[in-house]
Order: structure tokens, then C-alpha cells, then sequence
């Protein structure tokens, strides 16, 4: 295969994987911020202390985690017919992949959350805040370093799990890999493919990191 001929291929599959990932993320974060929050609220010595609750939500989150993306893709099929009408194609593929990561960044926001210094909640109570004050004033501002690698983190899997998502119909660089590279014998398309997922995960990366610098930085001459 000649690189005119892969060229289209990588940039429909870059532009389908990309639209893919940037859309499931929205949904993992809109999704995982706030039932991280709720681990760390719902847990002992918590504003909203539910030890129901959060054993509750501790089990969901734990056994999101713990099914392999490709067995969860299969399984969710039913569900991502009902919400997108379809299974197939990089629209459909938000469903499952957004419904995969949420536990996951649900649990980095959890670790997150506990990082921040205890103090400065126990102030916001002592001074009477509720929980509004006590995230949007302290919770999220002090962990903004850890989410963003947090989002980071997640983005980066999300793009693994893109890959996976063209086994079934997800289309991206994942499918392009497997219909033209794998099943067609072409080891050079498959090399492509590779270095542009790498490439796209070391972008990912460093503007992640970038950002975490900038924001501690900005935190230190606060």
C-alpha cells in the first residue's frame, strides 16, 4: 500500500478516534467528577457521611473497573442501540466508552479530592459552608493539578479503548488497523497506524503535563 493511498485512511481514522475520544470524555467527566466527589462526601467524617451510600456507589464504581472494555462493548450493545439507534460507527462508540471510563476517572477524582488539606475543609465547616461552598471554593480548586492529570490519564485510556471500540463497528484507527493492516496483510499500514496513535497519546501527554506545571506553578506565587 502507498502512503497516497494511506494518507486518506489514517486522516478519516484520526478524525473518527479523535471525535470519539473528545466526546466520551466530555461525558466520563461530566459523569466522574461528581460521584468522585460523592465517594469522598459520603465516606466517614464526610458532610453527606452515608456509609450506605457510599459502599453502594463503591460497588458500582468497583465492578465498572473491573470488566474488560471489550467484554463491556459487547454487553452494552442493547444499550447503545436503544440511546444512538445504532452500534456501529464513532458516534455509537461514545456510549460504551463513556459508560467504561466513568468509574475509572471517578476513582482519580476520588484520590484527588483526598489530597487536599484537611484543614482548610474543616474551616469551611467551622465557618458554617455547605457542600456548594465546600467544593466549588475548595474541593475542585485545590485538587485542579491532580484532576488534570486525572483527565489526562483518562483521555489516554480513552484512546486505548477507541482502538479496541473498531473490532465491533467503532470505526477510528482501531478499525482502519484491523481491516486494512491486519486482515489485508499490510504491515506498513499497521506500522502507520501505530505511530500515529503514539503520536496522539504524546500530545495528549504533554499538554496534560503542561497544564499540571502551569497550574502548580500558579499555585506557589498565589
Amino acid at each position: 500500500m502507498t502512503w497516497s493511498e494511506m494518507e486518506p485512511l489514517l486522516t478519516q481514522g484520526t478524525y473518527d478516534t479523535l471525535y470519539m475520544v473528545l466526546w466520551s470524555t466530555l461525558v466520563t467527566v461530566l459523569g466522574g467528577l461528581p460521584l468522585g466527589i460523592l465517594l469522598v462526601l459520603t465516606d466517614t467524617g464526610g458532610l453527606l457521611q452515608n456509609q450506605a451510600v457510599n459502599k453502594v456507589i463503591g460497588v458500582i464504581v468497583n465492578i465498572g473497573r473491573s470488566l474488560p472494555f471489550i467484554i463491556l462493548l459487547i454487553f452494552l450493545i442493547p444499550v447503545t442501540t436503544a440511546v444512538v439507534g445504532t452500534f456501529i460507527g464513532p458516534t455509537a462508540m461514545i456510549v460504551p466508552l463513556a459508560i467504561g471510563a466513568i468509574p475509572f476517572f471517578a476513582r482519580l477524582v476520588e484520590t484527588a479530592v483526598r489530597e487536599v488539606d484537611r484543614g482548610l475543609i474543616e474551616a469551611v465547616e467551622s465557618m458554617g459552608g455547605g457542600i456548594p461552598t465546600l467544593v466549588g471554593k475548595v474541593l475542585l480548586p485545590q485538587a485542579l493539578p491532580s484532576l488534570i492529570a486525572a483527565v489526562t490519564t483518562t483521555v489516554i485510556t480513552l484512546v486505548g479503548y477507541s482502538a479496541m471500540a473498531g473490532a465491533v463497528g467503532g470505526e477510528g484507527l482501531g478499525s482502519k488497523a484491523i481491516t486494512y493492516g491486519f486482515q489485508r496483510f499490510e504491515t506498513g499500514f499497521m506500522v502507520a497506524t501505530v505511530i500515529v496513535l503514539i503520536a496522539i497519546v504524546t500530545v495528549i501527554q504533554l499538554l496534560g503535563d503542561g497544564v499540571v506545571r502551569l497550574l502548580a506553578r500558579r499555585g506557589r506565587t498565589a
